[in-house]
């Protein structure tokens, strides 16, 4: 049986946080027939929006994908950090949708009535470059709204909110988009909305403050037009849990209310925590627990940017994030999360992404082995940062090591195939075939065109090499990589220590590989893969 990698579940009535230590960015969740369905940001990585269920908020497990590959042809080549960004889900007239923005395309929607089973083609819903994290909102007279933020690296201004009216089939863009909110000076980069109607109020639930410093923000109004008054619901303040916000508030069969969010942990990329909520008489809901420790605004870290609004984001009446509390109430259920063992029995866990859209011909998995094709690159790359056939899997606790072992007999000349760990920049261990015959190398990536460099080579036997690859933390958002091989013997290391990072808004990630070296030609050769085997090692 495979290992849970982090579990949650204190196995006492409590849950620690994270929930999910694992790079769900953005996350958004419903609750349908007392089943909860979460799913997240996945930008270049394919097949894309996870579907994740649990029955307690705390438990979770990955179990499908809403977007099998991004439907641009650009995206046959990784397009790194573009992508499917900041989705939100819901659940309207017997079917789920999800909202998602892509940066440089629009807004775009996919659905269906099993969220299990296979979803629709996704629809481009409103095009623009700019538009980024829709979420929809049906409102009671029939109508129906998109409210989402702007990215100012597409459209050239950010803080603001604006709102487009939606036909109610959820498909098209009725109307023009417009500016809804303005958080320029109270709330900078405020993104990500989330919309709901309670008590005849229209609630904004919203980060604001930066990726890793911010705060969550609640805005409300009469009248989803505005204007709206916010008030700070969740924060830093004395906790350890650096930019608590944007996520989902959560209303249980028991009538409990939570709140997922997510929280920047370097190369672990945004990891998923669940704090307590509560509606307060004045009709603002409280998140977290009380702040016992007031910390001064000089002292909190919110960046360059967003300085002026330091007092803002240490108010005092809000609440900051919980690491242990009691459980949801919800039925008993078992403990479960991520898994990073693949025994390649079938058809391939569902762990692992490709960096760009997946063809049939990629790989081929079954009795006990993966096949990786040495397939020719887009655009002629050369690079590993340029291999859309590259398998990942997310990081989904603090340490481990991994293993795997590689034939690679069937690689032809100019190919290779090896592990590695990819992120702001990689590397990869390696076995290349030349004209001249076998050799293991190491190989590191730097500057913004992640140029390689191979810093060991060495001749080895042309027969299978065992791989393992080990993950320590230095700290809660940094960490460091060693890789061993070994023929038919002990370990032996190759290469330096390497420190993964994230890149831009995504978490490192570990990664099997094969490749043609000049990425042009495509010479034929494949490699294979025994299986993956993930442990987790206990850390203070």
């Amino acid at each position: 049986m495979s290992e849970i990698l982090w579990c949650a579940d204190n196995g006492d009535g409590t849950y620690r946080n994270p929930v999910l230590y694992c790079d769900y960015s953005d996350p958004d969740a419903i609750c349908v027939n007392g089943t909860y369905y979460l799913t997240a940001s996945t930008f270049n990585y394919v097949p894309g929006l996870p579907i994740l269920t649990s029955r307690d908020l705390v438990n979770w497990k990955l179990r499908n994908y809403a977007v099998k590959n991004i439907p641009e042809a650009r995206y046959a080549a990784p397009q790194h950090a573009q992508g499917i960004w900041a989705p939100a889900i819901r659940f309207q007239n017997g079917r789920f949708y999800i909202y998602y923005g892509m940066p440089d395309e629009g807004i775009y929607m996919v659905s269906t009535e099993n969220p299990l089973g296979d979803w629709d083609t996704p629809v481009l819903v409103k095009p623009g470059k700019g538009l980024i994290d829709p979420c929809p909102f049906w409102d009671d007279d029939g109508r129906a709204y998109i409210i989402h933020g702007y990215a100012k690296s597409r459209i050239g201004f950010k803080s603001w909110l604006g709102i487009f009216p939606l036909s109610p089939d959820g498909r098209t863009a009725l109307g023009d988009d417009h500016l809804l909110y303005d958080g320029t000076k109270k709330h900078p980069t405020i993104e990500g909305p989330k919309v709901h109607k309670r008590d005849g109020w229209y609630y904004i639930f919203a980060p604001a403050g930066g990726v890793a410093t911010g705060w969550q923000v609640c805005l409300r109004s009469r009248s989803i037009f505005g204007p709206y008054e916010t008030q700070v619901v969740l924060k830093q303040g004395s906790s350890e849990t650096n930019g608590p916000h944007q996520g989902a508030w959560v209303e249980t069969p028991e009538g409990e209310h939570w709140f997922l969010h997510f929280q920047s942990r370097g190369l672990y990329g945004r990891v998923t925590h669940l704090q307590p909520m509560t509606w307060q008489a004045d009709g603002w809901p409280y998140i977290g627990i009380p702040d016992e420790t007031l910390v001064p605004p000089d002292a909190i870290a919110v960046g360059e940017e967003c300085a002026e609004a330091a007092p803002i984001a240490n108010a005092a009446d809000c609440g900051i994030a919980v690491e242990t509390y009691r459980k949801p109430k919800a039925p008993e259920c078992e403990p479960s999360g991520e898994i990073g063992d693949d025994d390649f029995s079938g058809a391939l866990g569902l762990q692992w992404q490709f960096m760009g859209n997946w063809q049939p011909d990629f790989y081929e998995v079954g009795g006990g082995k993966l096949r990786l094709y040495a397939r020719k690159l887009p655009d002629s790359g050369d690079r590993l940062w340029q291999c859309p056939q590259t398998l990942t899997q997310k990081i989904a606790c603090p340490a481990f090591f991994a293993t795997t072992t590689l034939d690679a007999a069937h690689l032809q000349a100019g190919e290779q195939a090896g592990v590695g760990f990819v992120g702001g920049q990689y590397a990869y261990a390696a076995v290349r075939r030349m004209e001249s015959g076998v050799s293991l190398v190491f190989v590191t990536s730097d500057g913004k065109e992640h140029t390689e460099s191979a810093t060991e080579t060495m001749p080895i036997q042309d027969a299978p090499v065992a791989f393992r690859v080990t993950l320590l933390p230095t700290s809660s958002s940094t960490a460091v990589a060693s890789f061993e091989y070994a023929q038919g013997g002990e370990f032996h290391p190759i290469g330096q220590p390497f420190e993964p990072a994230r890149h831009t808004w995504v978490g490192a990630r570990l990664a099997l590989f094969c490749m043609p070296m000049n990425g042009g030609d495509d010479h034929g050769g494949w490699a294979e893969f025994g299986a993956v085997r993930v442990e987790a090692i206990e850390t203070l």
